[in-house]
């Protein structure tokens, strides 16, 4: 009997034992981060490195070791507002200090090569004004004033971003000059053209020679706050905002600083979408009342201007009426296409005619425009349809219907040839050809969640939502269905994919330097959004720049699983569900009830807050 009780006693100790063992073995981390003082923000990078503000200053994470990539003290704390992520490149810039982000200290941080490529002070600027990354040239154009007190004009520098070195420096005031000097400051976003530097300033615009910072020409247009240049560099587009933004004046330049236009074209509001054509210059502006009124009020709304590029003058008698805010517009052969975000299609020749027979009543919120083998599908959050390019008339009869939901996901059905869309709980087959719409299945998930995801597998259609993953087969029956419980809701549980807004005018810049951007792409068509993502950055060089387009155009790692947050027998944890089969592959224990994780789904690294100072790495790979 005691032998017995002995076994038993013994039994249960080994399989505590056991448990403890395999509980630890999932907590153990691939990598461990000591960030040296208390974490604030975590942030994932488009080029797939964590970026971590501290207490201290900021971090830089590159799973591979347990070192740190880069950590940045020079400026103590760094808040959120004072990190701007240029987008589609590696670079992360750090500001501190001055009004409005003038006067400033400024730092350049490659957050992949984990490089400091410039800093106010290490480059000798006593302060710094502007600070622009140029692309697809990758070079860096900062103006300001340097701590020589040998020369108080003002200085323009460029610097290689490759290397970090600087290519070149000048003047752009009045060196030496004794008693009341002119202020020249830069007011905008410098043009980095193939032999010069075109800046915008208080005293007008400014041509300096690359290298030599000769002056090849200068006008008296001050305070212009982008410049745009076209495809030959021959001629110049200067944008002056005034009435603090309520309107926008575009004035036109010759290669040699005069004004091509007589007079220079007003638009109401600011610019957020700028394209030059052989034709003409299409011009998307918004205007609004400051916020007091709602996005439906008349004062809150896009103009959509088509300007003749030899003059500046409207080419259209009677601009398009858009009763909203421009959410998709795009540049097609035989005119302009746009979406508005409360709802509508419309499409103008260049010669300001009507192409579509009325414009196209749709729901609001315009999730998708693109081409298709049957012409324009549209999908928002209430409606569906596939409509003829030219002509604006449906192609599927009548829309798809639904009510307003609060996630819709489509996809395309190559293997039956069908759309599928799911929203309202319902999954609804499109058939491509004859545009018949039947409802392929109802799909009721469990926690009060609604599918927000819908993917062809090779098995079948998968619905997926934060806690629930259901598959179905081509006819709509459920093959399985697997949910795990919410342990809550967690502090940082989102997939980040991307960075910090642009402002609209360096949005208008980006458009009117890559015309990709304002092109109608294909439906599901990867290529298409790599080559959106990527724009100038493909024929840009360097390490890091070469690094990040591998990562934009790379297979998710975690492409054939879901990863779900839940309370697992040993505590709150993350489980791997392979999307193939719902079977449970991996678990990892998180102890927090409420823990601050983010997932990289292109890399496969789980980033884990493990207590105030330190970040847990767990390759999902595996």
């Amino acid at each position: 009997m005691k032998t017995s009780i002995k076994f038993y006693v013994l039994s249960c100790f080994m399989f505590l034992l056991a448990n403890q063992l395999i509980a630890q073995k999932a907590e153990e981390p691939d990598f461990r981060y000591d960030t040296g003082a208390k974490i604030n923000e975590m942030t994932l990078t488009q080029g797939g490195t964590m970026v971590v503000a501290t207490n201290d200053g900021l971090v830089g994470i590159k799973p591979g070791s347990n070192q740190l990539l880069f950590n940045f003290t020079e400026y103590g704390r760094v808040k959120p507002e004072e990190l701007t992520f240029v987008p589609n490149t590696p670079y992360v810039i750090i500001f501190q200090g001055g009004f409005a982000n003038l006067s400033s200290k400024k730092t350049v941080v490659d957050y992949i090569s984990g490089k400091t490529l410039f800093s106010t002070e290490g480059n000798g600027w006593k302060d710094v004004i502007t600070c622009d990354v140029m692309m697809p040239q990758n070079k860096l154009v900062v103006s300001g004033n340097r701590t020589s007190k040998e020369n108080y004009a003002p200085q323009v520098a460029v610097y290689d971003l490759n290397t970090g070195k600087e290519d070149y420096r000048f003047d752009i005031g009045e060196p030496g000059r004794v008693g009341i000097a002119k202020s020249y400051m830069v007011t905008g976003r410098p043009l980095l053209m193939k032999n010069s530097l075109v800046l915008p300033t208080s005293q007008g615009v400014f041509n300096m020679k690359a290298e030599t910072g000769e002056l090849l020409w200068q006008n008296k247009m001050k305070n212009m706050n982008m410049l745009v240049a076209n495809a030959s560099e021959k001629e110049i587009y200067a944008f002056e905002i005034v009435n603090n933004g309520k309107n926008t004046r575009i004035h036109k330049l010759a290669i040699n600083g005069s004004e091509l236009w007589e007079d220079d074209h007003k638009v109401k509001g600011e610019i957020v979408n700028f394209e030059i054509l052989t034709n003409g210059i299409a011009v998307v502006s918004n205007q609004s009342d400051g916020g007091s009124d709602s996005v439906f009020a008349r004062s809150n709304e896009s103009n959509i201007a088509f300007l003749s590029a030899t003059n500046g003058e409207d080419l259209w008698e009677k601009a398009p009426k858009t009763k909203g805010y421009v959410q998709h517009f795009y540049i097609m052969e035989d005119g302009i296409l746009f979406g508005i975000y409360q709802g509508g299609i419309n499409k103008i020749s260049f010669d300001g005619q009507t192409l579509f027979k009325k414009p196209l009543k749709t729901g609001e919120n315009i999730l998708t425009m693109a081409h298709t083998p049957q012409g324009l599908i549209y999908i928002t959050s209430e409606d569906a349809n596939i409509v003829n390019l030219k002509t604006g008339d449906a192609i599927w009869g009548k829309p798809l219907k639904y009510k307003r939901a609060g996630a819709v996901s489509s996809t395309f059905d190559k293997k039956n040839n069908r759309y599928l869309l799911s929203a309202d709980e319902t999954l609804y087959a499109v058939d491509a050809n004859s545009g018949e719409v039947s409802t392929l299945a109802e799909s009721k998930f469990d926690g009060k969640e609604a599918p927000s995801h819908v993917e062809v597998r090779d098995g079948g259609i998968l619905l997926t939502s934060d806690q629930n993953m259901h598959l179905l087969d081509w006819n709509g029956e459920q093959q399985w269905q697997e949910y795990y419980r919410a342990p809550g809701k967690s502090a940082m549980g989102a997939i980040l994919a991307g960075v910090t807004a642009v402002a609209s005018m360096a949005a208008a810049t980006a458009a009117a330097s890559s015309s990709a951007n304002n092109r109608l792409q294909g439906y599901n068509s990867q290529a298409d959004r790599d080559a959106e993502l990527a724009g100038g950055m493909a024929v840009a060089a360097g390490a890091s720049i070469t690094e990040m387009l591998k990562r934009f155009k790379a297979t998710a790692a975690t492409e054939n699983d879901q990863f779900i947050l839940t309370k697992l027998d040993d505590g709150v944890g993350l489980v791997k569900v392979n999307k193939d089969t719902g079977k449970k592959d991996k678990e990892i224990i998180l102890k927090d009830k409420k823990p601050e994780y983010i997932v990289d789904e292109i890399g496969g690294i789980l980033y884990y807050k493990a207590d105030n100072n330190s970040i847990f790495a767990y390759d999902l790979k595996k």
